[in-house]
């Protein structure tokens, strides 16, 4: 009976996550928003706008549903749930200290890329069930976008899986810092397990990660469906593309899943790649810094600060570049990020073969 207390428990620490970093995230977003574009951004609702987010919601949860006349009731209704819960369930593997997951498993890495695959059905749901043009276009879209950078994004995780050795993102995290069980190497030739901090990390255990991780980040916006990579929801050609017939609590569920989903791919390209939970300081000498910013709490400031700078990052580059053309998008995909991710999968066989 206490597994089922601890299983609820922790199910509802998860969503509770999610819904106050998504409302944190908007907020966020409009901030950085203005910023960029030399403005305010919300003011008027609470101290600097920051109950903006919270009107928005409230707002949302009083809308009426309304369901196209011409719509698949059963696809339009099942939608949102099945894009939100392929990306709730992907956090339940993701370490948030050492010994801290929700559901420890030695195939986290699968887990966590198959699981979150399943957002393409629902959207593809979502746009077919609307029975509407610009719907039906924004989902095939998404699901063409989708499909093809998962070839680069699954390439460049194998990357750093070949390096790491395993498929426990708990056990990857350990072995990128002071309390590894194995000796880790900088660049492949300094061993910095005694130091740990930032030069333990998997991105700088083997130079061609920095370029792996650099793939699996542009590719991870292009999943989220976030500019430059928003063909899906161009509001400017779609109005909104496949959410576009969907109101209230339905819409808030996609809404919710897309600011997740950032969440989620952020903090596992960190996992892999940028030390998880290990603290970016390390030992110098007599001073133990690596030491004293290594535990329970400080492995949660530190993939929280870590992954929440990649999701400033991906709301910077929202503001910065323009969409681009699908062409672009697919021969960005196909003819640069693909044959780059499979040299770094091929250096990554070599450089275990030859330095391990």
């Amino acid at each position: 009976m206490d597994f089922y207390i601890l299983y609820i428990l922790t199910a509802s620490l998860i969503f509770a996550f999610i819904a106050v970093f998504s409302l944190f995230g908007v907020y966020a977003e409009r901030k950085i928003s203005a910023f960029i574009q030399d403005r305010l951004g919300p003011m008027e609702v609470g101290k600097f706008g920051w109950m903006q987010t919270i009107a928005d919601i409230l707002k949302l949860i009083q809308k009426e549903f309304i369901v196209p006349t011409v719509a698949d009731k059963v696809l339009f209704t099942l939608a949102p749930v099945i894009i939100f819960v392929a990306v709730y369930l992907g956090f339940a593997a993701l370490p948030w200290a050492p010994g801290l997951t929700p559901v420890s498993m030695n195939l986290g890495v699968f887990y966590v890329f198959a699981i979150i695959s399943v957002e393409a059905l629902g959207i593809l749901m979502a746009g077919w069930g609307s029975n509407n043009k610009y719907s039906l276009i924004g989902a095939v879209r998404s699901v063409a976008q989708i499909v093809s950078y998962e070839i680069p994004i699954g390439f460049a995780i194998i990357a750093a899986v070949m390096i790491a050795q395993t498929l426990d993102l708990q056990l990857i995290g350990l072995n990128q810092g002071v309390l590894a069980q194995q000796e880790i190497r900088f660049f492949g030739f300094w061993d910095v397990k005694d130091i740990g901090g930032i030069l333990a990390w998997n991105v700088f255990q083997a130079p061609h990660l920095i370029i792996a991780y650099i793939i699996y980040f542009i590719a991870s916006l292009a999943e989220c469906n976030r500019a430059p990579f928003d063909i899906p929801e161009a509001e400017s050609e779609l109005i909104g593309g496949f959410h576009t017939e969907y109101t209230g609590l339905r819409f808030a569920f996609i809404f919710l899943a897309e600011y997740a989903m950032m969440f989620l791919v952020a903090m596992f390209g960190v996992t892999l790649f940028l030390g998880a939970w290990n603290t970016p300081l390390p030992n110098i000498g007599s001073l133990k810094l690596a030491d004293y910013t290594t535990g329970m709490f400080w492995g949660v400031f530190w993939v929280l600060i870590k992954s929440l700078l990649v999701v400033a990052a991906q709301m910077w580059i929202r503001w910065t570049l323009p969409r681009l053309r699908v062409d672009q998008l697919m021969s960005l995909c196909w003819k640069v990020l693909t044959p780059l991710a499979f040299a770094c999968l091929v250096i990554s066989g070599l450089w275990r073969l030859l330095l391990f």
